[in-house]
């Protein structure tokens, strides 16, 4: 019997109620692993109220208790690392040391949180008026939510409700349906660790429950990543409803190499960042930008390292790259490689054909790693995020050239540039209309302690993901100005007052 995955909802499994479901698949075979319970409204409205009940506890409970939960969840998600990598590419399909690498990424952030003590003390200024003192302090919104994406199970989701957690607010995660069963594992740890029912409720769903969060008012803020279309519906819709909303959307992410660079350190650094993952990242490098003589040093190099990709099962400790992670998916960027050599960009190496030759894997959603050359930037596979292993060399003539590339293209979310020139490195730092920029780092992902987020239409939203901004992101703040009866003054006073 395939197995049937539920809610989370007051600290225990809850059956669903809409008797709708969907199937969770195993990529890596096409064969469908379990059956998903999608919520309907009415389950959504119930695991919100319950956060809800949650609230007022939790909001009281001191922030060094709450760090302590989330010491202990550290503590176990280190136990659990390989079973919960184990999960990711059940579903996914990444491979195993991906896997566990985004986990990692997971609990830094869990790991920042365990500061929260420190993290929201407010500021103090005595005297600001004779006998008068003022100061500031964060308090927790309430019930805060997140909606996050099939390619990070793990990393997404703890970007976010363990800082919501830490602040004082209870949560409604709501993962992507394509690989529930690592969320779900997550929260039973929480639980393990200590954290009090109700103040993290699972909801497992489509836009029906989407779109239940959206319009709760019980619901203070939303947490978002995903595709720009959806992003931008969920902040104008989460916004409508007066809600704080952080909406994280697409990327199409320039890797300039200049003509100094060390040829094969970016080369190397193009491989990772551009088939790791599958290019399922939304930090994926999908746009080599070759500057020059840098373009046919780096294609050179780049087509027989792409044509030995190793492909197969993320549990195969041999593969490089696995699956994409549904049959849908696998046709969508199938489709843009048509897309490509249909607008007359170069297919250098074609991967559309690519079969694992191995029992039982006949059937998984496999593609090769593809490599286009002769990008222009007219093209559709040059505008728009495919999400797939497919990386476009688009020739550029000089840097002034490259870096127009990279600031006219919708999304900023992220960009590198490799040199071995530190004024082009740093006239691209403060140049790049980009929220997140590596040099000689292909995929800048901030630390923990940093925060993540992009711009133009890759973010929608005043702040980004952890670091600082997820505690500003969580908290409102409250100022408090103060006189005690030794300071009163007499009588009425009708202009405002200056406290001098």
């Amino acid at each position: 019997m395939t197995k049937t995955i539920n809610h989370w909802i007051g600290g225990k499994s809850v059956a669903g109620d809409s008797g709708r479901k969907s199937e969770v698949f195993n990529p890596a075979t096409g064969e469908v692993s379990a059956h998903l319970s999608l919520a309907s409204a009415k389950l959504v409205g119930q695991a919100v109220r319950n956060a809800q009940e949650a609230f007022p506890a939790w909001a009281a409970t001191p922030p060094i208790q709450r760090a302590r939960i989330m010491f202990r969840f550290k503590e176990l998600l280190v136990e659990h690392i390989d079973e919960l990598a184990a999960l990711v590419t059940a579903e996914h399909g990444k491979t195993l040391p991906d896997a566990k690498g985004s986990v990692t990424r997971g609990m830094e952030v869990v790991e920042f949180a365990t500061g929260i003590p420190n993290l929201l003390k407010g500021d103090f200024t005595e005297q600001v008026g004779t006998s008068v003192d003022a100061w500031s302090i964060r308090q927790p919104l309430g019930v805060c939510a997140g909606i996050t994406p099939f390619n990070f199970p793990a990393m997404v989701p703890m970007w976010m409700f363990p800082m919501a957690i830490a602040c004082g607010n209870t949560f409604i995660l709501k993962p992507s349906e394509k690989d529930p069963s690592c969320p779900m594992r997550l929260a039973e740890l929480l639980k393990e660790a200590g954290l009090p029912d109700g103040v993290l409720n699972v909801v497992n769903g489509d836009k029906e429950a989407v779109d239940a969060i959206l319009a709760d008012p019980l619901v203070k803020a939303v947490s978002f990543v995903g595709s720009t279309p959806i992003a931008e519906y969920v902040y104008h819709t989460g916004a409508a409803h007066n809600k704080r909303v952080q909406a994280l959307g697409g990327a199409k992410n320039h890797m300039v190499v200049m003509p100094d660079a060390d040829m094969d350190q970016a080369t190397d650094a193009l491989m990772g960042a551009a088939y790791g993952s599958a290019g399922e990242r939304c930090m994926a490098i999908s746009v080599a930008v070759a500057v020059g003589s840098a373009g046919d040093a780096l294609m050179e190099r780049l087509v027989p390292r792409v044509e030995a990709l190793k492909i197969g099962p993320g549990t195969d400790p041999e593969s490089e790259m696995g699956p994409l992670v549904t049959r849908q998916h696998l046709d969508k960027v199938r489709g843009y490689v048509d897309l490509g050599v249909e607008e007359g960009a170069k297919l250098v190496v074609d991967g559309r054909g690519f079969k694992v030759d191995r029992q039982g894997y006949e059937n998984g959603n496999y593609i090769g790693g593809c490599l286009f050359d002769d990008v222009t930037a007219d093209m559709r596979i040059y505008k728009e995020e495919i999400f797939g292993p497919v990386l476009s060399v688009v020739r550029a003539p000089d840097y002034a050239n490259a870096l127009q590339l990279v600031n006219d293209h919708e999304f900023g979310n992220g960009t590198s540039i490799f040199t071995r020139d530190g004024d082009s490195a740093r006239h691209f730092t403060a140049h790049c209309q980009v929220g997140m920029v590596g040099v000689n780092v292909p995929i800048p992902v901030p630390v923990a302690y940093h925060s993540f987020g992009g711009w133009k239409r890759s973010l929608f939203g005043d702040m980004n993901v952890h670091g600082m901004e997820g505690v500003r992101f969580y908290t409102k703040v409250k100022t408090i100005t103060s006189r005690w009866p030794t300071g009163i003054r007499e009588g009425a006073e009708f202009v405002i007052p200056t406290l001098g």
